[in-house]
C-alpha cells in the first residue's frame, strides 16, 4: 500500500496519504482535487563483505537525520525529513 506526497495547487499544503486502487486524493486542508504529487524522499542501507570479510555499509540517506536509521518506516521516526 503506497504512501505518496502532495503538494496541493489550491492552498499549498504539503501532505501525505495512503493510495490504494483508483482512489482519488483530496487535500485535507480544503478539500481540493488539485494536487501535485512530489518526489518523495527515500533512504536505505545495504551491507555488504567487503575486501578481507570486513562489512561495507552504504547509505543514500546522506547526513540528513535518517543517515544510519534502523527503522523501516519513516512514519515511526520524529525526525524532520522535509
Amino acid at each position: 500500500m503506497p504512501i505518496y506526497e502532495y503538494k496541493c495547487n489550491e492552498c499549498g499544503k504539503d501532505f501525505e496519504t495512503l493510495v490504494m486502487g483508483s482512489f482519488k486524493p483530496q487535500c485535507p486542508e480544503c478539500d481540493s482535487e488539485d494536487l501535485a504529487r512530489q518526489m518523495s524522499k527515500c533512504g536505505f542501507v545495504s551491507k555488504s563483505s567487503g575486501p578481507g570479510g570486513e562489512v561495507q555499509t552504504t547509505t543514500s540517506a546522506g547526513s540528513s537525520g535518517c543517515s544510519g536509521c534502523p527503522s523501516t518506516n519513516c512514519g515511526s521516526c520524529s525526525s524532520s525529513i522535509g
